[in-house]
């Protein structure tokens, strides 16, 4: 029996979960949430382990009904979420029964909002994972975003317990932020002039941003070095600058390999962060060392640690 219906479906509503790992040789990307610090919290907040599948939305949110108990938990962008018209937080779980409806308004903040449902989604594992990658239309629910009318499953449901993140620990999202980035291995590609450039100026989030990458408009960056770049792989949070001179950061669904020269790195909760602004916000990017780099990645997943503590 399913547990959730699609009665209208939002702009852009996908199953994911972590990634799906180990198969870059092969050309797949990661793909998996956006913003795997919500996701993460959005499982725990119903019992479930952070690897299971869940729904993300972008921009706006569907229309569900309920068609079995169960428990709910939304995280990230504030979709102004409301449960048979009744308005209901972010970073909460929420008990549901059969017939409820959870629909959402207007986009208060943030860009990307997590639905878990307690028990995890289910679909076919494809590559050891259930993160949709539209392009390929692998994973996720038919390899698609999710229509009216579609049912989702659920797997069996952990014990139910109401949670809540304290508001302490909820990240805020803002119009215009600082990003840590570390320098690229091919910034020696641009003159010193642009490198400056680009960590001392702002940048303009596009409407060229989605799952694969998010286009930024500001001074263009002039390369020193014209001469053509063997393709070669590429990592989550990598800044490439196409001719236009304008820098593209990679995001979840990036290409395995490019051959645009890389002007820096983003960290892991830069790219947490980029991924719930919206165009038209702006970015600045800090240039860090590579032990500060490190420092500050062990601390996101010692945050996460403690959150998962929190929330048991």
């Amino acid at each position: 029996m399913p547990s959730v219906r699609v009665l209208k479906a939002g702009l852009s509503t996908t199953i994911q979960d972590l990634g799906r790992v180990g198969y870059l040789a092969l050309g797949i990307p990661i793909s998996g949430a956006m913003d795997p610090f919500s996701a993460c919290v959005a499982n725990w907040l119903v019992g479930n382990a952070k690897e299971q599948a869940l729904l993300e939305m972008t921009y706006t949110g569907d229309t569900l009904e309920f068609l079995k108990p169960m428990q709910i938990a939304l995280t990230g962008a504030n979709l102004s979420p409301k449960l048979n018209g009744a308005q209901i937080s972010n970073w909460e779980s929420y008990a549901v029964q059969a017939g409820d409806i959870l629909e959402f308004g207007q986009l208060v903040s943030g860009a990307r909002a997590y639905l878990a449902l307690s028990g995890g989604v289910q679909v076919p594992l494809v590559q050891g994972s259930r993160a949709t990658y539209i392009r390929a239309k692998i994973g996720g629910f038919l390899g698609r975003t999710l229509q009216r009318g579609d049912e989702i499953f659920t797997l069996p449901s952990p014990p139910q317990q109401k949670r809540l993140l304290p508001k302490k620990h909820r990240p805020l999202y803002t119009k215009e932020t600082s990003l840590p980035a570390l320098l690229g291995t091919e910034a020696h590609y641009f003159s010193l002039q642009s490198v400056r450039r680009f960590f001392h100026s702002t940048y303009t989030i596009t409407k060229r941003a989605d799952r694969m990458g998010i286009c930024l408009e500001g001074i263009a960056l002039e390369r020193r070095l014209l001469k053509e770049l063997v393709s070669n792989p590429l990592v989550l949070g990598s800044v490439q600058v196409p001719n236009s001179g304008q820098p593209i950061v990679l995001m979840a669904d990036r290409q395995t390999l490019g051959g645009y020269p890389k002007i820096a790195t983003l960290l892991k909760e830069s790219v947490v962060a980029l991924a719930q602004m919206l165009p038209g916000h702006k970015v600045h990017f800090i240039p860090i060392k590579l032990e500060q780099a490190q420092e500050r990645y062990k601390a996101f997943y010692e945050n996460l640690a403690r959150v998962q503590e929190l929330l048991k």
